[in-house]
């Protein structure tokens, strides 16, 4: 069983502006406070194709777990590491691919651990008015559309299914208690996923309004103030 949930979004601001907000909204809870859950984030990659113009980027970001805490109650220390919830940390690899001259960003976020659980993919799709063929005009002030798909799946009931496929008095029992393990885990984390994208649409939005009012080099100002606090 696989489940999907899909989103779309308007921000009142230009393309340039939300693509560069993309990319600030990790930097530091100063500029955004709805991303207290990134612990750190790196750049694997980062070039621009000559022949396209368009730049593809490569990221890890390390997270506080978005499992549930109430799946994890559910699995057993051998799968989950032991340890709580709360104490649970994943990495997210995130690809991106910007073409500022057609107007349109490419993003993909999949969980590097915990796989064995649950699998979760989310694409976006952030798109200039008129489609992506449309030149972004320099100091547009139109919206920015985005699509939003997550792509939830849970092999640890198929696991379940296939460890007791052998046993033929309880092959039925088995295939019921794999599906069922494997749709809530998949619902809960659907649920969840839900009120995380609201978190992090809120979270773009102060991201915008900040960048509309103190521009780019007073946000890293703010972000290397924020930083020194925490070194002193």
């Amino acid at each position: 069983m696989v489940l999907y949930h899909t989103a779309t979004n308007t921000y009142a601001h230009p393309f340039p502006a939300v693509t560069l907000a993309y990319f600030l909204r990790y930097s530091s809870p100063a500029i955004n406070p709805f991303a207290t859950h990134v612990l750190s984030t790196d750049t694997i990659s980062n070039e621009v194709d000559p022949s396209t113009g368009r730049l593809h980027m490569t990221r890890i970001h390390l997270k506080k777990s978005r499992m549930p805490a109430a799946i994890f109650k559910l699995l057993p220390a051998s799968v989950t590491g032991g340890g709580s919830a709360a104490e649970k940390a994943s990495y997210i690899l995130e690809t991106v691919v910007v073409d500022m001259r057609e107007g349109w960003m490419r993003t993909e976020s999949r969980n590097l651990n915990f796989t064995g659980v649950l699998s979760v993919v989310e694409k976006q799709l952030y798109k200039a008015p008129g489609g992506v063929k449309t030149p972004v005009r320099v100091g547009s002030q139109s919206n920015t559309d985005v699509t939003t798909t997550v792509v939830f799946r849970s092999r640890l009931g198929e696991k379940i299914r296939g460890r007791l496929q052998d046993v033929r008095d309880e092959g039925r029992l088995s295939g019921w208690m794999g599906k069922r393990i494997q749709s809530s885990i998949e619902k809960m984390a659907s649920t969840k996923t839900v009120d995380q994208l609201g978190r992090s649409r809120e979270g773009m939005r102060v991201v915008l309004e900040r960048l509309r009012n103190t521009g780019v080099m007073g946000m890293l100002e703010m972000a290397r103030r924020e930083k020194q606090m925490h070194m002193a």
